[in-house]
Parts: structure tokens; C-alpha cells; sequence
């Protein structure tokens, strides 16, 4: 009878134990898998990290995308309105009314043409020092180009001294006309590209370029305008071609 109570004691006692044992056992699994849970957290922290890298990757590209359309607009907005002018003057020519009389070109006119073709050599040479990492040398050919374009305004403007001197105006006759509407429409838009050289510059001295990320915004906005600025020198050429060569 003594063992049978003995033996039924054990029983009781293991199995209070057991019941002990469950919740800590269970309380355990809970804890691993909500540090597992909190393993997975972490690392979709780290997913969001990346997902943010990638999105201040994606919008800098954005950006950078931004110049270069900005700048394309503007061009073809340009082009068309000497593309209309051109027509026009083309037109004017092919009629070759009475009234059309042929200007004498200013010899000036070629040094005009030299600068700005010389002020292209400059800003692509910059262009090259800039991804080169010469930060010198791109500072000074961007002032280059800018004295270069602003000695090509220089000679524009006394050729058309030399005219008035000659008696011709705005209205002596067709020729004249379309001479000063298109040298002056393109010598005032050739401004707006000086401005925006002033603007490289200004940027250049006040910004470290050695710096990647910087030097990578500076390329993007010199490409920019580099894109302007030949766009205007290829268009003065075909206005000299226009204006007096077909003449």
C-alpha cells in the first residue's frame, strides 16, 4: 500500500513538473521567434535602406536628365524661330525684287566668325579638363569662352557701326533689313549663353570639384550649356553663309 502511495506521489510530481516546464518552453519558442521576427525586421530595414539609396541614385539621375531636356527644349525652341526668319529671308531672296540690294560685307564679320568658332575650342577643351579632374584648366577656358563670346558681341556690334557709317539702316532696303533682324535676334540669344557661362563660373570658384558627386553636376550642367553654345556657333555660321555668301 506504501509503495502504491509512493508511486502515485511520484506521478503527481512529474506531472506538475511538467506543467511547469510547457510554459517556459513555450515562452522560449515565443522569445526566438520574436527575435527571429525581429532578425527579419532588421533586415527589411536594411531593404528600405537600400530601396533609399536607389531612390536618392534615381532621382540625382533625374535631375541630371532634367538639364539636358531642359536645354534641348530650349535649343529647338530657338531653332524654330530661325527656322521661320530663314524661311523668309530665303523666300525674300528667291522673289529678288527691284527693290533688293546687296550689302557689302564688313570684313569684321570674319573675325566675328573666328571667335565664336575659337570660342567652341575653348569650351570643349574646359569640357575635357573638367573630366579630367584639372580644375584650373577648366576655369580658365570657361573664362576663355566668355572673353572669346563676348569679343565676338564686341565685333558684331561694330559692324554695324560700319554700316550706319555707310548709310545703311534698319529699313534701306531688304537686305539690310534681314541683316540687322537676324544678327541681332542671334547675338541677342548668343547673351543668353554668355550668362550662362557666367553661371559655370560662378560655380567653379565656389565649388570643390574634386569632389565626385559635385564634378558629376558640374560636367552635367557644362554639357548643358556646351550644347547651347555650339548650337549657336553652328547657327552663326549658317547666317554668314545666308547673308552674304549666297549673296
Amino acid at each position: 500500500m506504501a509503495v502504491i502511495t509512493t508511486t502515485t506521489e511520484r506521478v503527481v510530481k512529474q506531472t506538475e513538473i511538467n506543467k511547469r516546464r510547457k510554459p517556459l518552453s513555450l515562452g522560449a519558442g515565443n522569445g526566438n521567434r520574436s527575435r527571429g521576427g525581429g532578425g527579419g525586421s532588421g533586415g527589411g530595414g536594411g531593404s528600405n535602406r537600400h530601396r533609399g539609396g536607389d531612390d536618392d541614385e534615381s532621382s540625382r539621375l533625374s535631375a541630371q536628365e532634367k538639364y539636358r531636356i531642359g536645354m534641348w527644349v530650349v535649343v529647338i525652341a530657338v531653332s524654330m524661330t530661325f527656322t521661320g526668319l530663314v524661311s523668309v529671308y530665303v523666300a525674300r531672296v528667291l522673289l529678288m525684287r527691284g527693290d533688293w540690294h546687296t550689302l557689302f560685307m564688313p570684313r569684321l564679320l570674319w573675325l566675328s566668325t573666328i571667335l565664336i568658332l575659337s570660342s567652341s575650342l575653348a569650351l570643349e577643351l574646359g569640357r575635357k579638363s573638367l573630366r579630367q579632374g584639372d580644375e584650373r584648366s577648366y576655369k580658365r577656358a570657361l573664362m576663355l569662352t566668355m572673353l572669346l563670346g563676348v569679343g565676338f558681341l564686341a565685333t558684331q556690334s561694330l559692324s554695324w557701326r560700319q554700316l550706319v557709317e555707310h548709310g545703311v539702316y534698319l529699313n534701306t532696303n531688304p537686305h539690310s533689313s534681314f541683316f540687322f533682324l537676324l544678327t541681332g535676334a542671334h547675338a541677342l540669344h548668343l547673351f543668353g549663353g554668355i550668362i550662362a557661362l557666367g553661371f559655370l563660373i560662378w560655380r567653379a570658384w565656389r565649388k570643390v570639384l574634386y569632389i565626385a558627386e559635385v564634378q558629376m553636376k558640374e560636367q552635367v550642367i557644362a554639357d548643358a550649356t556646351a550644347v547651347y553654345w555650339h548650337f549657336m556657333d553652328g547657327l552663326w555660321v549658317l547666317l554668314f553663309a545666308l547673308l552674304f555668301v549666297r549673296n
